[in-house]
């Protein structure tokens, strides 16, 4: 799915929009046992509350794609016969209203999800209308091409406030309140099946993760049976680590900076663009850029193999994973020194009577601690900066 495909889905969340007639949920305890399930009729509830579990929802379809949302993609065989794929398109079959069916739905998320404390399990399906669009890109909305039925899984962490002073209006006075359960922002969910091309497609799903530090492979595992890409911040790790141990000493600052530029160019072309789908890296891509820095065919080489053993065989990257577009930094062990990442040209490595140094052009205005500070002409010319 784009970002496209997922905010046309978003904005028909809503309780005026959307053809979700109940919404199903369990309430789990820290020691992983459902302390209450219910079903929520959407015409009868008030209409605050079924806006608050809308948005919860609608939150579950957030973030960054590559980062918070995550492409899932079933095997042909799954799609034939899998339990885990036919427990989904049950659901979806019976719109959640099998018992038993969502009582193993539930049981596969308790059994493998990794949460602190108690949790909230919401699950929703809706059947969305899609209308016609234009070659020009115009939405005809009283025409129909297809109906589009989905699942949507939120699962929200539950957290307990401190008993504080509440305001009582019939005695206009403050007494001490109870401690209450309050309902998070989604850690983690799904949606199938895939909205791709404006269709369904049944062969994908759409996973959602809050914390993009974390994996939760067993969750996935328990519901998809099929492998993940590593967490955002876990590939830019291994990319850093990557180019450090394939390139060895030609793993220059001349060579990180070229890299970085040149995917932060690629970013932002992207943009520009407005095309819809989400910017790839390949490792032929990364190689290219490598090559023109000047890195032997050697390192090049290990590269190559090195890459296929962290990130899989050929896989394709989001770029915005394993770089940071918005920061360029350099550290030793005693300083850290952040660059404008536009602006990365204004620091160079140099060896001065055999002491290796980080220069940095200080023609401009020089701050200390918030203070400017003037360099006299000679210091320029003669002392490190």
């Amino acid at each position: 799915m784009n970002d496209k495909e997922i905010s046309e889905i978003r904005r028909h969340l809503r309780r005026d929009r959307s053809n979700i007639t109940a919404i199903y949920g369990c309430y789990v305890n820290d020691n992983k046992e459902i302390i209450s399930e219910f079903r929520q009729s959407t015409a009868i509830m008030p209409e605050n509350e079924s806006d608050k579990y809308f948005a919860l929802l609608r939150r579950t379809l957030s973030g960054a794609l590559g980062k918070n949302l995550i492409d899932i993609t079933f095997k042909t065989s799954q799609v034939a016969g899998s339990p885990e794929h036919k427990l989904l398109m049950d659901l979806r079959q019976c719109k959640l209203a099998d018992d038993d069916l969502r009582a193993e739905l539930y049981k596969k998320i308790i059994d493998s999800v990794v949460m602190e404390g108690s949790y909230l399990i919401l699950v929703g399906c809706d059947s969305y209308d899609v209308p016609f669009r234009s070659k020009d890109d115009s939405t005809q909305h009283d025409q129909s091409e297809e109906v589009y039925t989905y699942l949507l899984c939120t699962i929200c962490p539950v957290k307990q406030t401190k008993a504080n002073l509440h305001y009582v209006p019939e005695e206009k006075l403050f007494h001490d309140g109870a401690m209450n359960q309050m309902v998070s922002a989604p850690a983690l969910g799904f949606l199938f099946p895939a909205f791709d091309d404006r269709a369904t497609n049944i062969y994908n799903a759409l996973y959602y993760t809050h914390d993009i530090k974390v994996s939760q492979d067993a969750l996935i595992e328990a519901l998809f049976n099929t492998p993940v890409p590593q967490p955002a911040a876990e590939q830019k790790k291994s990319f850093e680590a990557l180019l450090t141990t394939s390139l060895g000493d030609e793993c220059s600052l001349d060579v990180v900076q070229t890299v970085h530029d040149q995917l932060c160019q690629r970013i932002e072309l992207h943009k520009e663009s407005k095309v819809p789908e989400p910017l790839m890296i390949s490792k032929e891509d990364v190689k290219e850029v490598l090559t023109a820095c000047g890195v032997s065919q050697e390192h090049l080489a290990k590269f190559s193999v090195d890459y296929d053993e962290v990130f899989g065989f050929e896989a394709d990257l989001h770029p915005k994973n394993i770089i940071d577009e918005k920061h360029f930094e350099l550290k030793t062990p005693d300083v850290v020194i952040k660059v404008d990442p536009s602006r990365s040209d204004l620091v160079e490595t140099r060896i001065i009577g055999g002491v290796k140094y980080i220069m940095i052009c200080a023609d401009e205005d020089v701050e200390v601690n918030g203070v400017s500070i003037h360099i006299p002409e000679e210091d320029k010319e003669t002392a490190p900066v």
